[in-house]
């Protein structure tokens, strides 16, 4: 379920509620019960779970495709 960023125009109060997407956005402040409240656009929080997913992009090697030592040694060899 996704997470839903709030904030009330009336006393300035932010808040955070999940709701499913298909539930219609909150209009009632939960701090001075004012219908002041409106949906605020954030970043989404998008997270890759599970194997074969790095956050750096690169495999768990650990090393950048440009700065490998067993490849730059063996691409300029075979290349004389």
């Amino acid at each position: 379920m996704p997470t839903y960023n709030y904030a009330c125009d009336a006393c300035g109060h932010s808040f955070e509620r999940e709701q499913r997407i298909s539930e219609d956005p909150i209009k009632k402040c939960p701090k001075c019960g004012k219908a002041k409240a409106r949906r605020m656009i954030s970043a989404g929080n998008f997270i890759l779970k599970g194997g074969g997913w790095y956050s750096d992009g690169y495999g768990s090697g650990g090393g950048k495709p440009d700065g490998g030592s067993s490849g730059g040694s063996s691409s300029s060899g075979s290349s004389d």
